[in-house]
């Protein structure tokens, strides 16, 4: 079985991504739309890894609303991900259900 607690409960300090804790957080800012939240992790990223890497971590949190807001769009169901391989008990365990755009359902 595939390890995913990375993916339901965050990012654990035993992760060699360096500067995970502070990537995580800023994808939970942004995940949350916190503006002012935002603004202090966009600064700190600057601070600590430079503008460079700021651009690269922007540039991921847009992509990934881009793909949400393309598939909504194009009306592609959320059913239909994975190839309808997705189990309700995997998404329940992933916590995919408790998703902005899901609970909206």
């Amino acid at each position: 079985m595939t390890d995913i607690t990375g993916g339901v409960s965050g990012v654990s300090g035993e992760t060699d991504i360096p500067h995970a804790d502070l990537l995580a957080a800023y994808a939970e800012v942004v995940y949350h739309r916190d503006g002012p939240l935002i603004a202090e992790k966009q600064a700190e990223i600057r601070q600590t890894l430079g503008d460079a890497a700021f651009v690269d971590c922007a540039a991921i949190a847009a992509a990934f609303h881009g793909f949400v807001r393309v598939a909504d769009a194009t009306g592609i169901p959320y059913e239909g991900a994975g190839g309808g391989t997705d189990t309700t008990d995997l998404r329940s365990e992933l916590g995919i259900d408790q998703f902005y755009r899901i609970a909206g359902e």
